[in-house]
C-alpha cells in the first residue's frame, strides 16, 4: 500500500503537563507513520520552564520519527534543537529564523488566506507555508470577521509552487476530504485530537486521508 500524499501535523494544547507525554505517545503510535510533525505551543511560561516541558515530548517524537517544531520562538527552537519553528506573521522573518537555526531547519510560515502573503513566504526560504483557518477554531482563529479560504487555495498553490501546504484550523475526520483532495501536504489539527480521545481521534484522520 502506498503512503497518501497528506500527512499529519499535531498541534499541541496549551497544555502540556501531567500526562500528555503518554497521550502524545498514544497518538503517535495511532498514526501508522502518517503524523509527519508536532507543533510545541505553549504561551505565557519562560523558555526554562518551556524547555523543561518540551524535553520528553521531543524525546517521544524522535521515537516515533515525527519532526518537533516550536511554535513562535526561534530562540526556543534554538536551544532546544528543534527540527523547525513555525512564525506566525509577527512573529519574525524566515530568513533571520534560517540564519539562527541553520540550513536544515524547516521553517514555516502562517499566511492566513493570503496568496501574497504565502509568496512572500515562499520567496524568503519558507519551507512550508500554512494556509486557514478553514473551518471555525479555538485553536488558529482570528474572529469571525475573518477572511477564511476554501479549498481552492490550496488546489492554486499545488499547481504553482512545489514548497508544501499545510491547512489549518478546526480541520476534523469529518470535513478534511477536500483538503486533502485539494492537494494538501499536511492537515494541522489540534483540538479535533486532543479535545477527546486522542488515539481514536488520530485513526479516524488516517482513515479519512486514505479514502480520498
Amino acid at each position: 500500500m502506498t503512503t497518501p500524499d497528506t500527512q499529519l501535523y499535531l498541534i499541541s494544547p496549551l497544555d502540556v503537563g501531567g500526562d500528555f507525554p503518554q497521550r502524545l505517545e498514544r497518538a503517535l503510535a495511532a498514526g501508522e507513520g502518517l503524523v509527519a510533525a508536532f507543533q510545541f505551543r505553549v504561551k505565557d511560561v519562560d523558555q526554562h520552564e518551556a524547555a523543561r516541558l518540551a524535553e520528553p515530548l521531543q524525546a517521544i517524537c524522535a521515537a516515533h520519527d515525527c519532526a518537533f517544531i516550536v511554535n513562535d520562538s526561534v530562540p526556543l527552537a534554538k536551544r532546544l534543537g528543534a527540527e523547525g519553528v513555525h512564525l506566525g506573521q509577527d512573529d519574525g522573518d524566515p530568513k533571520e529564523a534560517r540564519e539562527a537555526l541553520g540550513r536544515e531547519a524547516q521553517i514555516g510560515v502562517t499566511c492566513h488566506a493570503s496568496k501574497h502573503l504565502a509568496m512572500e513566504a515562499g520567496e524568503a526560504g519558507a519551507d512550508y507555508v500554512a494556509f486557514g483557518a478553514f473551518f471555525p477554531s479555538s485553536t488558529k482563529d482570528k474572529g469571525p470577521d475573518a477572511e477564511r479560504p476554501d479549498a481552492s487555495l490550496i488546489e492554486w498553490w499545488v499547481k504553482l509552487f512545489e514548497i508544501p501546504v499545510v491547512a489549518i484550523g478546526g480541520i476534523t475526520p469529518g470535513n478534511c476530504k477536500p483538503l486533502v483532495a485539494a492537494g494538501a501536504d499536511f492537515l494541522a489539527v489540534s483540538g479535533a485530537v486532543w479535545n477527546g480521545d486522542e488515539e481514536a481521534a488520530v485513526r479516524d484522520f488516517v482513515a479519512a486521508i486514505k479514502a480520498v
